[in-house]
């Protein structure tokens, strides 16, 4: 068994690696090589270019970038096409995997798709691509396999490999043990993406919103998870922006920072699910660069921009963008889920009930549907 991958940035390499254990289960002696991290790499994965290189979001960002985007995929695809897999697994990053995956289609490899592009939420119009890019879809939510079979697309519901690798009942004592934090501390954690342009954005705004916080709750501890090779990037920020105000920054360990705090301060993207799935009152904001905001927002299908609230179809939690995302906002925010412990608990349900909805042996699941695509080849 071999099998092609690709996964841009750290979400897609978490979905991936965790795919990639159930692979190994399934076919021990399988290879699997292409783009990818860490986590992939951890399961035996050979990356020819690591996933960061695809970690550009924004239309404005995406061109700054395009000359060397291309040229990896261009590379990526002659080389696959030369090393003929079983079938490629495009995870997420639609922009870059399904044109890829529609030219090894055409050449006769099996194609699918992990993670159904958010057709649901804006660019409706994708889907012909993906009709015409992809043998099968892996379905992280349950309305999504339906939504495609009106498309002609073959389509599996898999559940949120996030949902099994993440326990229902968060562990809490212990994750405050590991990092250092007292038991009855008040805890924020920061999360301000996972990309380098995230970082430059968005974390600057959320060091301003800790001083604020620190200002008004003195009391306060902060937790910052940083992706590797980051950290740099981030120490001088603190020292600009959070002067005075004692910022733990953690080396990884997000999810630690996640089952340890009270509330968490995020960036919009797949970590907001991953809180949910810790059942974390949260408060969601994000910037981008203005001219990819206004086109974002005109392909914009709900009025949600945060996972959690578009998977429960209210705003169950605060968003904060662009414009509307100020440090006096955001503290605000934040502190009015301290003030209001009863909105918490019901929240809590919210995310416990989401999170038995998306728990679903993703590992397992997948892998059936991969075996039966490549038993149709």
């Amino acid at each position: 068994m071999r099998l092609g991958l690709a996964a841009g940035e750290a979400s897609g390499d978490l979905l991936a690696g965790l795919l990639l254990a159930g692979l190994k289960q399934r076919w021990p002696q399988a290879a699997a090589f292409g783009i990818g991290g860490p986590r992939m790499a951890a399961q035996g994965f050979e990356a020819w270019w690591p996933h960061d290189k695809l970690a550009v979001r924004g239309y404005v960002e995406v061109l700054r970038h395009y000359r060397e985007i291309k040229g990896i995929r261009d590379a990526l695809a002659a080389r696959l096409l030369v090393e003929r897999p079983d079938a490629f697994i495009g995870v997420d990053a639609p922009d870059f995997n399904l044109g890829l995956e529609a030219r090894l289609r055409a050449a006769g490899i099996k194609s699918i798709h992990f993670v159904c592009p958010s057709i649901w939420a804006w660019r409706a119009g994708r889907v012909g691509k993906m009709a015409r890019s992809t043998d099968h879809v892996l379905c992280l939510f349950p309305f999504e396999p339906a939504l495609l079979a009106g498309h002609g697309i073959a389509a599996t519901y898999v559940g949120h490999p996030l949902a099994d690798a993440i326990p229902l009942e968060p562990p809490r004592a212990a994750a405050r043990t590991a990092l250092g934090l007292p038991a009855d501390a008040s805890v924020v954690a920061l999360l301000p993406g996972s990309r380098r342009s995230e970082i430059e954005a968005i974390a600057p705004l959320f060091l301003r919103t800790a001083a604020q916080l620190a200002r008004a709750r003195p009391g306060l501890r902060f937790v910052l998870p940083v992706v590797p090779g980051l950290r740099a990037l981030l120490d001088p920020l603190v020292a600009r922006h959070a002067q005075g105000v004692t910022v733990q920054l953690l080396d990884g360990h997000s999810h630690e920072a996640l089952a340890a705090c009270d509330v968490t301060l995020i960036a919009s993207g797949t970590a907001t699910l991953e809180a949910a799935l810790f059942k974390r009152p949260m408060v969601i904001a994000y910037k981008m660069h203005p001219l990819s905001w206004q086109i974002m927002k005109r392909m914009q299908l709900q009025p949600w921009v945060g996972l959690p609230n578009i998977l429960c179809e209210d705003f169950v939690v605060p968003e904060r963008i662009q414009s509307a995302a100020t440090p006096e906002r955001l503290a605000d925010d934040v502190l009015a889920w301290f003030d209001a412990p009863e909105r918490a608990a019901g929240l809590t349900r919210r995310f416990t009930d989401l999170h038995h909805l998306l728990r679903r042996d993703t590992a397992r699941t997948a892998t059936d549907a991969i075996a039966k695509v490549l038993e149709g080849a």
